[in-house]
C-alpha cells in the first residue's frame, strides 16, 4: 500500500496501525493488537493527507480513520483467532 499510494505512517492512513502491529508481532499477537488499538488513536488529532479521507482537509483532525480502526479490528481478531 505504501509502494502504490505513496503513503507513510503519520498520513492518517491504515499504515499507522499496520507498522507498529508488525513491528510488535515480534513480541505477541497481543503487543501487537495493543499496538494497533494505539496507532489507531493515534489518528485522531492528525491531518488526513492520503486516502478518501484527505478530501476532508481540516476537517478530519479530530476524527479517528476508518482504515485505521478496521485494520486494528482485523488485528485484534487474529489476536483472538491465535489464542
Amino acid at each position: 500500500m505504501a509502494q502504490l499510494g505513496g503513503a507513510k505512517a503519520g498520513d492518517k492512513t491504515m499504515l499507522d496501525v499496520l507498522e507498529p502491529a508488525a513491528a510488535a508481532l515480534d513480541e505477541s499477537f497481543a503487543a501487537a493488537r495493543e499496538a494497533a488499538k494505539d496507532g489507531a488513536a493515534a489518528t485522531v488529532p492528525m491531518l488526513a493527507r492520503k486516502g478518501r479521507a484527505s478530501y476532508l482537509g481540516e476537517r478530519s483532525i479530530g476524527h479517528q480513520d476508518p482504515g485505521a480502526a478496521s485494520s486494528a479490528l482485523l488485528i485484534g481478531t487474529l489476536e483472538e483467532a491465535a489464542r
